[in-house]
């Protein structure tokens, strides 16, 4: 089945404008659905609220939104006021930029940090922030509502190529970078970085939180997904399983499953609990040999993202195509025509799917169902249990083994 297109937000070109340099290699929405970022390229991020961008599809159709929705609304004095009226900002970073990530705080998680008597920030639960890696090693933190700079990190010393916040609403930042560490920033302590991550032998391609923050997966130009305990800034464990350098890694929202993308041409589905594969999804058949497995530069994956429903897994690559993937099914349920694309990521609610390409980005419908109520229990149940603990409980094997995804 072929995805339906929601629509696109196309940057404006000029005659002079060389395709180098327009990358769009990251897309993002905000934690409550309330606002949507992407790199244009040239060191610009366009911010976008959500539910105007979306009523603009259905009102000018699917082209050219990006022109349709340029006027920005008049800026509102009381703080109450832009955060009931989003506004569009356009920012310009400065650099390159190479990841974004948003961030919102919750007031009773308490941050890390050791001195908390006085801070430059106080961040309140109706703030919102934008984090922006770019291409000499910065990290600038912006507010979205204002679209104002407010913290420069500069401790990395090459290209900062991910981001993730921790879903605990903690304001604890990791990033990863081609100066082959990922360093942990603790944003409720004006951006004090805390811990260097080191483990790689290269470049750091990617990070991702668990949904309870407790384990951080990074994944490299090295066949090794590596996880990290973040209580203790340790190395769980190393997954080995993929032939080629791993581009990109998502937890399931249930935290059960792990899923990466390798230039292998494969997308793996781990238990990161103990480390075996459970799903291998491939986009070239018969699939490459290892010693192969680096030749076949035309299937690269190059964006793997879980959706919110736990049942399916949207991937890209170098073959022109989206997929979408059921995690019970060996074919992709839906697919859509792409370009280039560099990155992916579903919406807050799990209805969209937005790929990223040259300074462009464009919307697909996704495939949507009812969840059985036995999965909705089983997500709920590994929420709280990894798979060890499930193993040990008292119920027929195969309930066991439905709870651990192996049927």
């Amino acid at each position: 089945a072929r995805s339906r297109t929601v629509g696109e937000l196309l940057a404006p070109t000029s005659p002079f404008d060389k395709k180098c340099g327009r990358e769009n290699w990251t897309v993002a929405f905000a934690p409550d659905g309330s606002y949507f970022a992407w790199s244009q390229g040239h060191r610009i991020v366009k911010l976008v609220p959500w539910s105007q961008c979306l009523n603009n599809f259905l009102l000018h159709g699917t082209k050219n939104v990006a022109n349709s929705i340029s006027t920005r609304p008049p800026r509102q004095n009381s703080d109450s006021g832009q955060k009931n009226k989003p506004c569009e900002h356009i920012i310009d970073c400065g650099d390159i930029v190479w990841s974004l990530a948003f961030g919102s705080s919750v007031p009773e998680k308490q941050s890390r940090c050791v001195n908390i008597e006085w801070h430059r920030f106080k961040f309140g639960q109706d703030q919102l922030l934008l984090a922006t890696g770019l291409n000499n090693g910065r990290i600038k933190i912006w507010d979205v509502y204002t679209g104002k700079l407010l913290l420069n990190l500069m401790d990395h010393t090459e290209v900062v190529r991910d981001l993730t916040f921790a879903p605990d609403g903690s304001l604890i930042l990791v990033s990863a970078s081609r100066d082959k560490t990922l360093r942990v920033w603790d944003l409720k302590d004006d951006g004090n970085m805390m811990k260097v991550l080191r483990g790689h032998q290269n470049w750091v391609y990617g990070c991702a939180f668990s949904p309870d923050s407790s384990v951080l997966c990074s994944v490299g130009a090295s066949k090794a997904v590596f996880l990290w305990d973040m209580d203790k800034y340790s190395m769980i464990r190393k997954l080995e399983g993929h032939h080629n350098d791993v581009v990109a890694c998502e937890f399931s929202p249930d935290g059960a499953l792990l899923a990466t993308a390798s230039y292998d041409t494969r997308v793996y589905v781990w238990d990161p609990h103990i480390g075996v594969i459970l799903m291998e999804f491939g986009h070239l058949f018969p699939p490459p040999t290892p010693i192969f497995a680096g030749g076949a530069n035309d299937r690269w994956v190059r964006s793997v993202s879980f959706s919110h429903d736990g049942l399916h897994i949207a991937s890209l690559a170098d073959d022109k195509m989206v997929r979408f993937w059921r995690i019970d099914e060996e074919y992709p349920v839906q697919v859509a025509p792409l370009n280039n694309g560099l990155c992916c990521t579903f919406s807050t609610d799990g209805s969209v799917l937005a790929a990223g390409q040259d300074g462009s980005v464009y919307f697909w419908a996704t495939p949507r169902q009812v969840s059985s109520l036995q999965h909705l229990c089983r997500m709920a149940i590994r929420r709280v249990m990894p798979t060890s603990q499930v193993k040990n409980l008292p119920i027929p094997s195969k309930v066991v083994e439905f709870l651990c995804y192996q049927i």
